[in-house]
């Protein structure tokens, strides 16, 4: 408003209509005067730095003063007296560059689905794909599938692939060593594994 009247010269009736602005709102002056509630805060704010504003209109409370916790909000704001809040600090995962793969059985990716039949059967599903044609090579549907029988599907083409992704996770995990012969096979073939957090 001050730099319409100042660059136009009009008179302040002609710039608050043009503005749609009612003239009393143009002329009001703050009268309020916070200075007792600013140094209270303050003196709380020392002696509790943890402290929010809500906490710290509770402690007003309990001292028999009367203040609308906007009014402390709006105060404690301006007073700078905000609690940084600590945030987690997340692990930071240092990504990987996938291979850049130029010609297909590069890379075979294996995975289990499971699903839920309406009678409450669960089944699981074993796919095969190659990672450079997204070709399926092997999909294989059961309710359950042993080690052995996964280390069959893949017998017949482990030897032509140079590297198999396999999820990270309990599937392709086992306490006892030997005891999952299709990581055994991969070993003996020397195909390099590479696993790969699910999702």
């Amino acid at each position: 408003m001050r730099r319409l009247l100042g660059e136009f010269k009009a008179s302040e009736r002609h710039v608050c209509e043009l503005v749609e602005v009612p003239r009393s709102s143009c002329r009001y002056q703050n009268r309020r005067n916070d200075g007792w509630l600013r140094e209270h805060l303050l003196e709380l704010a020392r002696e509790h730095p943890r402290f929010g504003y809500r906490r710290l209109h509770v402690l007003l409370g309990r001292e028999q003063i009367t203040v609308n916790h906007k009014k402390v909000q709006w105060v404690y704001r301006e007073l700078g007296l905000m609690v940084k809040r600590n945030r987690r600090k997340r692990l930071a995962r240092a990504l990987r560059p996938r291979p850049v793969l130029t010609a297909p059985n590069q890379e075979w990716s294996i995975d289990f689905a499971s699903d839920v039949t309406a009678s409450g059967r669960r089944l699981r599903v074993l796919s095969v794909l190659d990672s450079f044609t997204k070709q399926s090579l092997a999909l294989e549907v059961d309710t359950s599938f042993p080690s052995r029988r996964v280390t069959r599907v893949l017998d017949k083409a482990i030897g032509r692939v140079a590297l198999m992704r396999l999820i990270r996770g309990p599937i392709f995990c086992c306490r006892k060593r030997n005891s999952f012969p299709l990581l055994c096979e991969l070993v003996r073939r020397s195909v390099c594994q590479r696993r790969v957090r699910p999702g």
